[in-house]
């Protein structure tokens, strides 16, 4: 789930952070961590190689003493990220070029750093749907349009405005740059991006949240894979957070965050991965919202977004797994792209990762439904990994205290912290999932597509 924007529907789970915050804040604690963690980028001239920069992300403070979380590269490719701690006096880039070799060292390939024969990518949209977030959709916006991309354009998507203040922004300060605006009356993530997709004129259509900044590089490197693969439907790519400085947002990316690795991946619907039995259900694993693409006309061929999930929805979310796994269903490819960059702005308080922990929970039950719901044939195959799918649901929404891996942990291991009451709620929440989504499915009954009926 990419987001979990305010909308006139909400559903708050209640749960007392006064008593959870605490355990949160140990947790964080345990592993060394205290006060915020500074969050940069490293580039180096190969793992063994000099350093040849380090910068902050994107709009941060510049990287000083104490905890530090760096993205590493080799000759500007991302290969990892390394948790260091810069000393007094000591120099920040030494100390931490020396904790990516030591921590990297075997992970990284020795050709990591060589870039593959350049494409031309495909022409594209950029979607970015909004609600009453002008000061962070202008930040996103900044980034966009420094995106290095030959060929692209960039549309706004409005849902269920109060307020003039997006448009106002959009028309005032980018349309002269080619950034579109629309509206979608209909509340929900989904029903927005049905909209952008209705809209545009690419043939590949991305889409990122208002509250990331993307890397320059990010349009083309997530785009590019559809020109060499005709049979692919969908790319995805990294995000990375782009502050670090709350226990709340410390521990969203202690428990992965939305991070799946620094290695590329094709999902083959042909030749499902061995290592993923559950596939194509954990359509989780394939990527997350705030940094996907699709071939435009594979995307409206499938329906695009169930209007019945997504943030603003009683479903709470689920609307990126849930056009990923109908894309692969369909028969289509699916590319994750690490070198597809995008800076994440996790949510700063106690009370917002409450509600992310439900909303995960939610939106993994709900987009399963919404799966059924429209291919009634998928039920004997989701039928038989059931058992498999019930423990993978345990482990996921596990309480862990803090184990080996250091905070920010790594994707999937399953080895940071995660506090009760967190895990209370993901179990919650994928109780109420189906329900919620039958909810919304009711109130969206008769929505068509919009480039079906032109409205």
């Amino acid at each position: 789930m990419s987001r979990r924007r305010e909308h006139a529907h909400r559903t708050r789970p209640r749960e007392a952070p006064a008593a959870a915050l605490p355990e949160a804040e140990g947790l964080v604690r345990e592993q060394g961590v205290r006060g915020g963690i500074g969050v940069g980028q490293l580039d180096l001239d190969g793992l063994d190689g000099a350093v040849l920069s380090l910068a902050p992300a994107p709009g941060g403070p510049p990287v000083a003493r104490g905890g530090v979380y760096v993205l590493v590269r080799l000759r500007g490719r991302p290969v990892g990220t390394v948790l260091g701690r810069v000393g007094p006096g000591e120099d920040a880039a030494e100390v931490l070029a020396a904790a990516a070799r030591k921590q990297l060292a075997g992970h990284v390939p020795p050709d990591a750093a060589r870039s593959a024969p350049p494409v031309r990518p495909p022409r594209a949209t950029v979607v970015v749907a909004t609600r009453e977030r002008a000061g962070q959709l202008a930040r996103a916006l900044d980034s966009l349009l420094a995106q290095d991309h030959p060929d692209h354009e960039i549309v706004v998507v409005d849902n269920n405005p109060v307020t003039a203040q997006t448009r106002e922004l959009v028309e005032g300060g980018y349309a002269a740059h080619g950034v579109r605006y629309v509206r979608e009356p209909v509340p929900g993530l989904a029903a927005a991006h049905n909209r952008g997709v209705a809209v545009a004129r690419g043939t590949v259509v991305a889409f990122t949240d208002d509250d990331v900044v993307a890397d320059p590089h990010w349009l083309g490197a997530l785009t590019a894979p559809f020109a060499a693969d005709p049979s692919l439907g969908c790319t995805t790519g990294l995000i990375l957070p782009a502050r670090l400085t709350t226990p709340a947002q410390i521990l969203l990316e202690s428990h992965g965050g939305f991070t799946k690795g620094f290695a590329p991946r094709r999902f083959d619907p042909a030749r499902p991965p061995a290592d993923e039995p559950l596939f194509p259900f954990t359509a989780g694993r394939f990527g997350s919202g705030a940094n996907m693409a699709f071939r435009a006309a594979a995307l409206r061929a499938v329906g695009g977004f169930d209007p019945a999930t997504g943030t603003g929805t009683p479903a709470r979310g689920g609307d990126d797994l849930y056009a990923f796994a109908r894309t692969v269903v369909a028969g289509h490819g699916l590319r994750y792209t690490p070198e597809a960059l995008v800076w994440h702005h996790h949510r700063e308080t106690w009370q917002d990762l409450e509600d992310q922990a439900y909303g995960y929970g939610a939106g993994l039950t709900a987009y399963l439904t919404a799966l059924l719901a429209r291919r009634p044939a998928l039920l004997p195959a989701l039928l038989a990994r059931l058992p498999r799918g019930l423990a993978h649901a345990r482990a996921i929404s596990a309480h862990r205290t803090a184990g080996t891996q250091s905070v920010p942990g790594a994707h999937g291991t399953q080895d940071y912290p995660w506090p009760r009451v967190l895990s209370r709620l993901e179990r919650r929440g994928m109780l109420y999932g189906p329900l919620g989504y039958l909810r919304a499915r009711h109130r969206v009954r008769g929505l068509r597509p919009p480039w079906e009926t032109g409205r």
